[in-house]
């Protein structure tokens, strides 16, 4: 029964909530399909208008230390097709790259500030609620995902239900670390204050939460839909659920 899932994440011990975004507040579909072409669409031209920004740097500095097979050349004197062809080669495989997620979080921002993305952050309808209440009853919430800071807070103040960005205290992307080591969730604690078994972690990966987990922390597979797949992590169907 879902409901016997739900009782060892009771809230009373909890005193931060750490959420992942994709397939967790925000529809993978809404990532996939406006986000990811949004960005690649506009990656040619934001490159040569924005000659020295760092992502192109970040972005020479993991081709150097690249082990994909197949992966484009990087030519030294032709830095800007090399930075467009290597993103387009990380983007096709859904790397999580700092530097492509530094590069799409700038020209989201871009987006946004023109009006092209404004009010179009989808979030599930359950999400703005839940974050309402957790955060009147003291909660700190926070972001953890592998878009970039810059990404995260451009979502979440132009969503489908307003600006979240008061509800949140703190947004964290793959500078802290990856999403599957343990060592990563240790320092969002630390940076947040609180004890890794205060904080709730809650995602649709099961590879995070297992890292979340061996950090300390309380976990809740969010499953939005029909997953079956066997865990042994309590499943959420909504942040209802997490009262």
């Amino acid at each position: 029964m879902l409901g016997a899932e739900l009782h060892p994440i009771a809230l009373t011990d909890i005193r931060a909530i750490l959420l992942d975004i994709e397939g967790t507040t925000t529809p993978l579909a809404f990532v996939q399909q406006v986000l990811f072409p949004y960005a690649r669409a506009r990656t040619r031209d934001f490159l040569r208008q924005h000659r020295d920004d760092p992502a192109i740097a970040q972005l020479r500095v993991e081709r150097a230390a690249e082990t994909g097979a197949g992966a484009p050349a990087w030519d030294a004197t032709r830095d800007l097709d090399s930075a467009e062809a290597y993103v387009y080669w990380l983007m096709d495989r859904d790397r999580k790259s700092t530097g492509l997620k530094a590069l799409q979080g700038r020209i989201w921002e871009a987006g946004y500030r023109a009006g092209e993305l404004k009010g179009k952050g989808e979030i599930y309808p359950d999400v703005r609620p839940a974050m309402a209440r957790w955060h009147q009853q003291g909660k700190t919430i926070a972001i953890f995902s592998s878009g970039s800071v810059q990404a995260q807070r451009n979502l979440f103040a132009s969503t489908t239900a307003g600006d979240l960005s008061p509800l949140l205290s703190g947004y964290f992307d793959t500078t802290t670390g990856p999403k599957r080591e343990a060592a990563s969730y240790r320092k969002i604690a630390a940076a947040l204050g609180v004890a890794p078994s205060a904080v709730l972690f809650v995602s649709d990966v099961a590879a995070e939460l297992d890292a979340a987990r061996a950090a300390g922390m309380r976990t809740a597979l969010c499953v939005r839909g029909s997953d079956d797949s066997p865990t042994d992590h309590p499943r959420v169907h909504s942040f209802d659920e997490l009262a």
